[in-house]
Parts: structure tokens; sequence; C-alpha cells
């Protein structure tokens, strides 16, 4: 399975799972900060104060992306780096932590992925409304001209936002991520306001890096009904509109689903002249983050749905291993929404990692996953669908929000009380599949 010369291999991260040194160089708190020192929030109590340390470890980082062989790095700017209170006063420090890093990337031959907003709002912000409130929409779009004015000399590839249906929906409706809030109201207004400032920031970047690639990352987890009785499709039905039609349709088509609008009900919001005009502007790549899917059948949830356990594989946080399900989203990404340039800008999975006596990392569940994922990657290309890259989620263990250090996504090994890196098993497997551009 010998994939096209020019593909990306990379993997990912986001700043507040890796970058620890929160109280740093002029860093204002985020949202996170203050979810993780609320009782009951994360598990164990964990917090990013430290996570990996990248802060101040990322030469060796980097290093160790390049003895992958990694061709790109996905990495998420940490927004109060750069205004401690969200807008207003820049902290320099913090451009400079980023600028470092683009530079010993490119040192490296690494192409930096840029990301503005993965999930950490400053808590100034926050507290007068966050994503609820419209001034948010233009503190971003100046957060987004700063970073793109100091990098696009160099970064050429920039993602507005990471998941808006997890800011949206875990953050504000079912409370399980930062800031907690369980509203459906507010979660749907956050929605659009997301899409409205991610249109304000792909202004601002084209202005200041006309020669880059712009877009959006949104997760997606398709779903099947378990019959095909009509009560199960319909259940299908509303389940994707929910996970996967929402923000796809609001991007690349210019209004949200009528269905979904029609099931909300009172609780929709309304939009303001313009905002359709910011929400479609056009893209130049769309990012995918992939893990999982969900098998429907009708019910008695909110879109008279149940979930129904198949006999797969299930990974340690609980997601069925299902790669066919990788394939047929790239397939619909394609024929239903025509969409640009696609890159998997999350892949991965959760696994009971532990050291042997030998000092390695056996993850051979890790390494089936990637090699099938990779392979319903493979088919996709095959088929004409224009998936340029693929970045591992994730590059190292790190702070995986609510579930604190309890699961472990990397590639990498990381023991938390020595911040020491080991290799897995699965990393030295797709170190072989970047040497040889394809599935051995």
């Amino acid at each position: 399975m010998q994939f096209p010369d020019d593909f990306l291999w990379g993997a990912a991260t986001s700043s507040y799972q890796i970058e620890g040194a929160v109280n740093e160089d002029g860093r204002g708190e985020t949202i996170w900060d203050v979810f993780c020192r609320t009782p009951g929030k994360v598990a164990n109590g964990d917090t990013g104060d430290v996570a990996c340390d990248h802060y101040h470890r990322y030469k060796d980082d980097v290093a160790l992306m390049a003895s992958l062989g990694l061709k790109a790095y996905r990495f998420s700017v940490a927004w109060s780096r750069i205004f401690p209170e969200g807008r207003g006063r820049v902290e320099p420090r913090g451009l400079d932590f980023y600028d470092r890093l683009v530079d010993e990337l490119l040192a490296h031959r690494i192409t930096p992925f840029l990301t503005l907003y993965h999930w950490d709002l400053p808590q100034a912000l926050q507290d007068i409304g966050g994503w609820e409130n419209r001034d948010t929409l233009s503190a971003f779009a100046a957060y987004a001209d700063i970073v793109s004015r100091k990098l696009g000399d160099r970064v050429k590839h920039f993602a507005t936002h990471n998941e808006p249906f997890v800011i949206a929906f875990l953050g504000n409706w079912w409370g399980m991520h930062a800031p907690g809030k369980q509203d459906l109201a507010t979660a749907l207004l956050v929605s659009h306001h997301l899409m409205v400032s991610h249109g304000m920031a792909i202004d601002a970047l084209r202005a200041n890096v006309p020669d880059g690639q712009h877009g959006i990352v949104l997760n997606f987890t398709p779903s099947y009904p378990s019959t095909l009785s009509h009560a199960d499709r319909d259940a299908a039905r509303l389940v994707d509109g929910f996970n996967n039609r929402w923000f796809i349709n609001a991007i690349l088509r210019g209004h949200y689903p009528p269905d979904m609008a029609q099931h909300f009900g009172a609780a929709m919001f309304e939009m303001h002249d313009g905002d359709q005009a910011l929400m479609t502007r056009p893209i130049d790549f769309l990012g995918v983050n992939f893990y999982t899917r969900s098998v429907v059948r009708g019910g008695s949830g909110l879109f008279k749905e149940d979930y129904v356990k198949t006999d797969n594989e299930y990974t340690d946080i609980g997601w069925e291993v299902y790669p066919q399900a990788l394939f047929d989203l790239l397939m619909r990404l394609k024929t239903e929404y025509h969409a640009p340039a696609l890159y998997i800008t999350e892949n991965g999975s959760a696994w009971p990692d532990v050291v042997a006596a030998d000092g390695q990392i056996y993850d051979e569940a890790r390494e089936r996953y990637l090699r099938a994922h990779l392979a319903a990657c493979w088919r996709a290309i095959q088929e004409g669908v224009p998936l340029k890259g693929y970045f591992q989620w994730s590059l190292m263990d790190n702070f995986e929000w609510a579930e604190g250090y309890n699961k472990r996504f990397g590639m990498t090994y990381v023991d938390y009380a020595t911040q020491q890196r080991t290799l897995k098993q699965s990393a030295h497997f797709y170190q072989r599949v970047i040497a040889a551009n394809a599935l051995p």
C-alpha cells in the first residue's frame, strides 16, 4: 500500500495537554486551569500544571519527532500565553516560545501545522461570558491576527478551531469539559459563535498569510443504525445530524441542518446579519479527527436513540475499533460534501500501556489500530479522496482532559514522575511506515 509521494506523515498534540509551565512567562489563567481545580471534574484531581513539561523540553521533543521521520507536526498555541487577559496586552514571551518552537521544527525539516484554539480559553474572557459573548469573537480574530503576523512568514498551515463540537456540547451542555456548563441553549449559541469566529479568523489569516493554507478541524463520529428498521434509521439520522452534519453544513453549506434546528426547537439561537457570510468563508483544507463510530437504535434519548455495543474490540477509553467507518467517512466527505483537501488531523487509540521488564512498551493493540486505519486511508486515496496527510494522536502520552493521566494515547510513553520519553512498539511501526511511505 504505497502512499502518494507528497503525503504528509505527522503527529499531533495540544498546548494544555503537554506544555505545563502554567505560571511562567506571563501566561494567563485558562478555563482548564479553573476546571481542574474544581473537585470531581478531573480524574484523580489531575491538572495540566506540569503535563509533559514540553514548554521546557521542546527541543528534545522535536528531536524525538525527527527520529521518527515525521514530516509534519500539528500543535496548538495557548491563547493565554499571547494575551494573558484574552485581549489587549500582548505578552511577547509567549510569542517568543512559539517562535523558537517553529524555528526548531523547520531546522529539522518538519512542517508546522498550527491550531489557534484547542479548548484553553483565557479565564478572563470566560469571566465576561466566554464564547456566549460576541465580544469574544473579535478577541479571537485579534489573537489570530497577532499569531499569524508573528509566525506567518514560516508557518503556512493554520487551523482556526479544534473540534467545535467538544467545545460547545461537552463544555456547555454536558458539563464534562471546561467551563462545565449544562445548558442546551448556551451550547447551541456557543456552537454558532465558534462558526462565526472561525470566519473572522480566516479573514485575518488570509490577510497576513496570503500564501498559506487555512482551515478548521472537525471531529466526526459516523452513525450507523443497529438494524434497517425505520426507528433505528431515524435515530441514526438524528445522531448523525448532531455529531457530524451540524458543523460541516454550517461551514460548507452556509446553514445548520434543518432537521436538527427543528429538533432543538426553542433552544435555537438567532443569527445576526453577516453571520452566514463569515461562517462560509472558503477553506483550503478540512481537518478530520476520527476515533470511532456510534451504533444506535430507536430509544428514549434526546434524539430518540439508544446506543448499542457490538462484539468488536473496544479501546481503554471505551471506543469501538471500527476502521471501516473511517473509509466510509472519507468517501462521504468527497461525494456528499465535495470537501477540499483533507488531512486526518487526529486518529489514535488509548490502551493500558505498561513498561515491560526489558524497558520496552509492547502496544500491539495500538499498532493493529494504526495499521487498520492507515489501510482505510489508503483505500480512500485509491477512490479519489483528496487526503493529503495523516497525524497520529498523539505524539506522546499526555493530560487527557477529564480523564487526567489515566488514559494513554501516545506512541511515546511518558513517565510523568521523571518525564522520560520511551518510544512504544507502535512508534517504531509508524517510523517504518514513514520511511517506506507505505504500509509494510
